[in-house]
């Protein structure tokens, strides 16, 4: 059996990393797994099933049992599409709660693995490239400026409709920052041979390009 490629995207919060994510693999033709999601579809269902982000065992029967389907840009939990519900600044600081949680890192993994299909993936999270796909033909590390993230998260809460307050969200970022570096198990990191792609400065074409132009250099 051949071989399946995967392009791993990892990097901080707001970096901009599932934008290009999506437009790498909707190029490709490759599935797109946005881990991210996974977490905030857990909080989101721990959050409605009245289980506590403290109670490790309780969100590990929540993580291992979810019914999750990606549709374009469609994420759909028990058949209900909940694409914008999982956005909410408080759905987000939630799942960095327990995403430090090992039970809950370890009930999602298998998940992960199983969009590896073909022809190919592109994984967008914090831990693609260091923990679940760490035979990644492509890894890339995608950050931006605190200041840069904030006023992209910023721009993109009220285009939604959501509240948002800079000086509440450059806070949030440096906390989720701090818990994602510090954490015990999977930390953000770069990969090891990963591609550093800093887009403070970048527009999401230009970031995407690079990322193509990479994936394109690699052996096949």
């Amino acid at each position: 059996m051949n071989r399946i490629p995967v392009i791993t995207i990892d990097g901080p919060t707001a970096s901009g990393k599932g934008t290009v994510a999506s437009r790498v693999a909707q190029t490709l033709g490759f599935a797109l797994l946005d881990s991210g999601a996974l977490y905030r579809l857990t909080a989101l269902a721990a959050t409605e099933s009245g289980v506590d982000l403290g109670d490790e065992p309780g969100l590990v029967g929540i993580a291992a049992g979810l019914d999750i389907r990606f549709e374009g840009e469609r994420i759909l939990l028990s058949g209900r599409e909940v694409s914008d519900a999982i956005r909410a600044e408080a759905v987000g600081v939630a799942a960095s709660r327990i995403a430090i949680l090992p039970g809950v890192r370890s009930a999602l993994v298998d998940l992960q693995h199983g969009f590896r299909r073909a022809p190919g993936l592109v994984a967008d999270g914090r831990d693609m490239g260091t923990v679940i796909f760490p035979d990644a033909d492509l890894k890339v590390f995608l950050t931006a400026s605190v200041e840069a993230r904030a006023d992209r998260r910023y721009k993109q809460l009220i285009g939604k409709g959501f509240p948002a307050n800079m000086r509440a969200l450059l806070q949030d970022l440096r906390d989720r920052d701090a818990r994602d570096t510090e954490r015990a198990v999977a930390p953000l990191k770069p990969a090891e041979g990963a591609h550093l792609l800093d887009t403070s400065d970048m527009t999401i074409e230009q970031a995407v390009e690079k990322v193509l132009g990479w994936y394109q250099s690699v052996p096949q």
